[in-house]
C-alpha cells in the first residue's frame, strides 16, 4: 500500500520584492555569465525554431537547458548578448510580445492529437491560448512564474497544478482547474481560451502580493492533494474561502457548472521509445540527461515537442534516426537536477555531477519505478517537481535524501546516495 501523502504545508507567505524570473529580454546574471529563458507555449519548436535556438545557444555555453515547464534556457551569455539573443528569436517568431514575453507559460499534452489517447486535441488551443494573453495589456502584470496548461484528458500537464488548467472531459467539454483544484466550471472548446484568460485577469484582480492562485488566502496550499468540484461547489459542500473564493465566485457568474470531477495528482508521463501514431508514422521519445541539450543533432528534425520532464518528443516519423544525446534508458527516468556549480553561487556542490555519477554507480537493470528524483545543490531546490518526489538536497555535510518532511539517509559518496534514492524510491 502505497504510504499517506503528507499534511499540506501552511498557506505561503506573501510574496515580498519584485518578480524576477528570467526571459528572453530579462536575463538573470549567473555565475557562469547571463541567463535567458525562452518561452515555448505547448513546449513547441518548427524545425526553423530550431535552428534558430542551436545558433542562439552559440551565444551562450553552445547548450540548450530544458525546465520543468518545457521551455528553455541559454546560459553562459555575455554581458549584451541579449540584444542579439532577442533579434534571432523574433526573426524566428519565438519573441512574438516584448510586454508579455515572461507570462506565455503554456504547457500542453505533448502528445495530443497524434497518439490517439487524449479526449480531445487540445493543440489548437496552444497558439489560441497565447494569443489571447499577448493581446491584452493587462495580462503583463502576471508573474514569470505563472502557469496555464492544457490537458488533453489524459493527465499529463494538469497533475503539474497549474495556476491555470483547462482539463478535457469529453470531445466537447473541458474542465476549468485551479492549482490542481476543479472549479467545477465547464467550457466547450470554442470557449474554453476566452474562460483560461478570464480566470487570468480574475486572479489579478483578486490578488495583492501573490503571484500564483496557490497562494490566495483560501486557496489550495502548494503540495497539498489537489481537490475536486465536491470540496467547493456540490450541494452541502462548504464554498471555498477568502480571495480564492472570490476568484471562483467572479469566474462563476453566468457560467455552466457540473458536479466533482477528480484531478490526476500524478503525472501520465510520456512514455519513452518509438511511440505509434494514428496515421501509421511514429514519434520517438527521449530523456535530455539531466536536461543539458547539445541542439546540433536535432537540427533536421521537422518538428520537436519539448517535454516538462526535460525530455524531447520528436513526431512524424517515418522511419526511425539515431539522435545523440538522447536516451531512452530506465536508469535516467524520473531523474532531475538544478542547474548547481558552476552556474549557480548559491550552490553547494556540481549536483549534475554528482546526481551523473549516482546513475552511474546504482545496480545495473535496477527499475526505475517509484516517484521522481530531483537534485539541488541548496534548500532553495530550483526546479523540483510539483508532484510527491525523492529530494536529494545538498547540505553542507554532504548530501539528504528526503520524502515528504521525511530525512530518510545523509550518503557521503555516490554509490551511498545511488543506493539510498533507489530505497526510497522502492518504499513507495
Amino acid at each position: 500500500m502505497p504510504s499517506p501523502l503528507p499534511p499540506p504545508p501552511p498557506t505561503p507567505p506573501p510574496r515580498s520584492g519584485p518578480d524576477r524570473c528570467p526571459g528572453a529580454l530579462r536575463v538573470h546574471a549567473a555565475a557562469d555569465g547571463g541567463l535567458a529563458r525562452v518561452r515555448l507555449p505547448g513546449g513547441l519548436l518548427t524545425r526553423t525554431q530550431a535552428t534558430a535556438l542551436a545558433d542562439a545557444a552559440a551565444l551562450g555555453d553552445g547548450f540548450l537547458e530544458l525546465t520543468s515547464r518545457a521551455n528553455v534556457q541559454i546560459r553562459g551569455l555575455a554581458e549584451g548578448a541579449e540584444a542579439e539573443l532577442s533579434d534571432r528569436l523574433r526573426a524566428a517568431g519565438l519573441l512574438p510580445s516584448t510586454t508579455h514575453e515572461r507570462v506565455r507559460n503554456i504547457a500542453a499534452s505533448v502528445l495530443s492529437g497524434r497518439d490517439g489517447a487524449g479526449r480531445l486535441d487540445v493543440r489548437p488551443l496552444v497558439p489560441a491560448l497565447d494569443a489571447a494573453l499577448c493581446a491584452d495589456p493587462a495580462l503583463a502584470a502576471l508573474s514569470g512564474r505563472f502557469l496555464f496548461a492544457l490537458d488533453d484528458g489524459r493527465g499529463d500537464v494538469i497533475a503539474m497544478r497549474p495556476d491555470i488548467g483547462l482539463y478535457a472531459l469529453a470531445p466537447d467539454e473541458l474542465a476549468l482547474v485551479l492549482a490542481g483544484t476543479d472549479s467545477g466550471l465547464r467550457a466547450r472548446p470554442e470557449d474554453a481560451v476566452a474562460l483560461a484568460a478570464d480566470a487570468a485577469r480574475a486572479f489579478l484582480d483578486v490578488r495583492t502580493t501573490e503571484w500564483r492562485i496557490s497562494e490566495l488566502p483560501g486557496g489550495p496550499s502548494r503540495g497539498a492533494a489537489p481537490r475536486t468540484a465536491s470540496q467547493h461547489a456540490a450541494p452541502g459542500a462548504s464554498r471555498p474561502s477568502g480571495r480564492f473564493g472570490a476568484l471562483v465566485d467572479a469566474l462563476a457568474h453566468g457560467r455552466r457548472r457540473a458536479g466533482p470531477v477528480a484531478v490526476p495528482a500524478v503525472p501520465n508521463r510520456t512514455p519513452l521509445g518509438e511511440i505509434p501514431q494514428r496515421d501509421g508514422r511514429r514519434a520517438f521519445s527521449a530523456l535530455v540527461p539531466l536536461g543539458r541539450l547539445d541542439p546540433a543533432p536535432l537540427r533536421d528534425a521537422e518538428e520537436i515537442i519539448v517535454t516538462p520532464w526535460r525530455g524531447v518528443v520528436i513526431p512524424d516519423l517515418t522511419d526511425m534516426p539515431h539522435f545523440p544525446g538522447l536516451v531512452t534508458a530506465a536508469d535516467w527516468a524520473g531523474v532531475t537536477a538544478c542547474a548547481g556549480r558552476p552556474g549557480c553561487a548559491k550552490s553547494l556542490t556540481d549536483v549534475r555531477a554528482d546526481a551523473a555519477a549516482a546513475v552511474r554507480a546504482a545496480r545495473p537493470h535496477e527499475p526505475a519505478g517509484g516517484p521522481p528524483v530531483h537534485w539541488s545543490g541548496c534548500e532553495r531546490r530550483c526546479g523540483h517537481p510539483p508532484d510527491r518526489h525523492v529530494a536529494v538536497v545538498a547540505t553542507p555535510g554532504g548530501y539528504e535524501v528526503r520524502l515528504g518532511d521525511e530525512v530518510r539517509a545523509r550518503p557521503r559518496d555516490p554509490a551511498a546516495t545511488a543506493a539510498a534514492v533507489a530505497r526510497t524510491r522502492r518504499s513507495e
